[in-house]
């Protein structure tokens, strides 16, 4: 029996939920906070909401002005955190990188080996968690207030933000849970952050929509996103670059973004440095170099933006 939300009488929500749970049967309801996340269902949790009456950061939103330019690497899978968390940090240990973790992919960040291997290796400082996510060090409700949490409450040098493992996909061109990255890339802007934009690229897919940047980057970036950002594209082959020119040509993109080329060969150095054996779509990085090159790319990038 879920009770939390008669419990904490709220207003709209205030109806019990029975699952059956042959290993625990009780649960001692205990804890502050009263937003509810997963709301509605027979598992319905609560949480202290970094931004909530309760918690010791209230003040922290209402007082909030801008971002000041804080740097933001929006990506759009969970296999880009660690390449671009492992390029960071061999290029410059010092630096303090947080992770907001959107609800686009798995709810509960506990389900990410990623994100408890790069915090047991001290790779990362803390996660924020929003939406419907939970299990982060800070919860947040929405996009905007995890941007604000990550710069005035965890203040590190640069926040990485992904969706959870998984991806939501339908070969539409709309239908992917991805496509949040273009929403992202304009809050960003709106609270005055430094969005660096990093496209999916491969052109191991067999996918042909997936062959150079991705449609769904593209589709992001010419149709989804309102605002501007920087993406950074990696130094390839002239073969594969033009292929990428010619998509970033085709849409106008560099009317719109600046497109830089960065140098992303140290990626696989980096990753063998730290033990990170990251796959996507089950290839590593001798199977998609491409894809692993562009991450190093951003890590390259935001690493002289450091400077």
């Amino acid at each position: 029996m879920n009770t939390t939300a008669v419990e904490l009488s709220l207003g709209t929500g205030g109806t019990h939920f029975v699952i059956f749970n042959y290993s625990n049967e009780t649960k001692d309801f205990h804890g502050s906070g009263h937003i509810m996340k997963l709301r509605y269902t027979p598992i319905q949790i609560k949480c202290l909401a970094a931004e909530e009456e309760n918690s010791p950061y209230h003040k922290v939103f209402n007082t909030f002005k801008s971002l000041d330019n804080h740097i933001f690497i929006v990506g759009s899978l969970h296999s880009m955190l660690a390449p671009i968390v492992a390029m960071l940090k061999y290029l410059n240990e010092n630096i303090k990188i947080n992770y907001i973790m959107t609800d686009g992919g798995s709810l509960p960040i506990f389900f990410s080996n990623t994100v408890r291997i790069l915090k047991e290796k001290k790779l990362i400082e803390n996660t924020i968690t929003i939406g419907h996510a939970f299990g982060g060090d800070l919860e947040c409700t929405n996009i905007y207030t995890g941007l604000i949490a990550a710069k005035e409450i965890l203040k590190g040098d640069v926040t990485i933000i992904t969706m959870g493992p998984g991806i939501v996909g339908t070969d539409t061109k709309y239908g992917f849970s991805g496509i949040e990255q273009g929403y992202i890339i304009d809050a960003i802007n709106t609270l005055g952050g430094q969005p660096i934009i990093v496209p999916r690229i491969s052109f191991q897919d067999k996918r042909d929509r997936h062959k150079g940047i991705s449609h769904h980057t593209r589709t992001i970036l010419s149709e989804i996103s309102k605002t501007s950002g920087k993406v950074i594209i990696p130094k390839l082959d002239r073969c594969k670059l033009n292929i990428i020119n010619g998509q970033i040509n085709n849409l106008n993109l560099y009317k719109k973004y600046k497109i830089i080329y960065e140098e992303g060969d140290k990626i696989s150095d980096a990753m063998n440095k730290y033990g990170l054996y990251i796959k996507t779509m089950g290839r590593g990085y001798n199977e998609d170099k491409e894809y692993f090159l562009t991450l190093g790319a951003v890590g390259n990038y935001v690493y002289k933006m450091l400077g």
